[in-house]
């Protein structure tokens, strides 16, 4: 499916089977001289059929395309390196770069997760079942390194890079000032709320990703086209309501903790998630795996509050109230 958004920018869905994410929005901004796509899909041959449909419709040049990459999660990169072409530029961010790569670290990953009350069975699982480690581009290709404040010109659409951590540490939102476009990538969706998690405790995800709402809260914007589901208009009216579901969720965190002492799996287990099961035990281990990350998010933000304190003597780490 291919909408026109704009003179000369399209949005083709691209469909994610088996993810509750449903789609991903993959922007096309076509020009005489350089065309650009934001964001890809899944390496998978349901996105790539998509994909290549959208393009046929369009009229896309491969040779004259070049990418633009929100952030490093695979239903945004998977695609990449197959329609990349030798003169194609991939813009990414700096910071993303540096943990996306063929060798990326998922023993440290899992190292983390056990400690934070994980049963290495159920781990093991998980990880085999992530869509990062399934669908992610096989071949890396080579990036032209975007930072905060960089421009990439594309016809007539001039999009300034706008550093936005939380969501990943290096995700980056495109603002067109002169059309008061936005790009959100995964940084604020319309119908669902934007997965904040925390796989080290160097990274306070939560409250990077609460100050990056605030740093484009009061843009001058007409439309914001996020990275899934619908484009919307009221930027700072959506950014209130997500900030107001993170506060419930930091309160929800201190009511399953009360005055136990539990590990991060253990919280995550008592939380309420919008998954069809009837129980925690029921859950996919890939839900688990992300309930698990975003508790500890929410975990970490109230540490760093000094809400809660994270007790570190035993091989599982936990958390109880000051």
């Amino acid at each position: 499916m291919i909408d026109e958004i704009m003179p000369r920018l399209y949005r083709i869905i691209i469909p994610l089977p088996n993810s509750p994410l449903k789609d991903l929005n993959s922007y096309v901004i076509k020009s005489g001289d350089r065309n650009l796509i934001i964001d890809t899909g899944f390496n998978r041959t349901v996105c790539m059929e998509a994909m290549q449909a959208g393009l046929r419709a369009l009229d896309i040049d491969l040779s004259k395309t070049d990418f633009m990459l929100t952030h490093m999660h695979s239903d945004h990169t998977g695609l990449v390196s197959r329609l990349a072409t030798d003169t194609s530029a991939v813009y990414f961010s700096r910071i993303d770069s540096s943990v996306f790569n063929e060798n990326i670290n998922w023993q440290a990953m899992m190292d983390f997760a056990l400690c934070n009350g994980f049963q290495l069975e159920e781990l093991v699982k998980a990880v085999e079942s992530h869509p990062g480690l399934k669908y992610s581009p096989k071949k890396i290709p080579e990036f032209t390194f975007l930072d905060d404040g960089s421009i990439i010109q594309a016809g007539d659409y001039r999009l300034k890079c706008l550093l936005t951590p939380g969501h990943t540490q290096g995700h980056i939102c495109l603002y067109d000032e002169n059309k008061k476009i936005l790009f959100s990538g995964d940084h604020v969706l319309y119908d669902i709320t934007p997965h904040i998690e925390s796989w080290s405790y160097e990274v306070n995800s939560l409250k990077n990703y609460l100050d990056s709402l605030d740093r484009i809260k009061n843009l001058p914007v007409k439309i914001v086209l996020p990275g899934h589901r619908n484009l919307f208009t009221d930027l700072a009216g959506r950014i209130d309501e997500l900030k107001k579901h993170h506060e419930i969720r930091v309160n929800e965190v201190l009511e399953v903790l009360g005055k136990n002492t539990m590990s991060a799996y253990d919280i995550a287990a008592g939380m309420t998630w919008d998954i069809d099961c009837e129980s925690w035990e029921q859950f996919p281990v890939t839900q688990k795996w992300f309930a698990v990350g975003e508790a500890i998010a929410h975990l970490r933000y109230l540490e760093s509050e000094g809400r809660i304190k994270r007790n570190t003597d035993q091989k599982i780490v936990t958390f109880s109230a000051h």
